[in-house]
């Protein structure tokens, strides 16, 4: 492997595909909908992790959810302990990321304006 890609960012990336899959198919919580996981952020000693991830659905179950997920950690981790052949599985911390929310905005927010560029643009001419 490459000096510029660490062991750090390889766990991350393989206990992202793993709770993924883990949170579909397994986690029964009811709390806990469709949700993708967006990014892990693995400390250098392995023992943390923050998840985040986003949410199909209103922005007023994000608490709810989050809870859903703290409340699974314990099991999540038991699962990854299985899935992943690592001496120290990180505790897991859930964060929700609006990214992907705050870029949908800007995205809208562009687009009426190209759009009303174009409008006001030919009234000018």
């Amino acid at each position: 492997m490459p000096k510029d890609y660490p062991r750090s960012r390889r766990i991350a990336e393989q206990v992202q595909r793993e709770l993924s899959d883990i949170i579909r198919f397994e986690l029964k919580d009811p709390r806990v909908g469709m949700i993708t996981i967006t990014d892990v952020e693995v400390t250098q000693d392995n023992a943390h992790a923050k998840v985040y991830f986003t949410l199909l659905g209103e922005a007023s179950e994000v608490d709810e959810t989050t809870a859903g997920l703290q409340h699974a950690a314990g099991f999540l981790r038991s699962q990854l302990a299985q899935r992943l052949k690592l001496r120290t599985v990180p505790q897991l911390q859930f964060k929700y990321d609006a990214s992907v929310e705050h870029g949908m905005r800007l995205s809208q927010l562009i687009d009426a304006a190209v759009a009303d560029d174009a409008i006001h643009g030919k009234r000018r001419k």
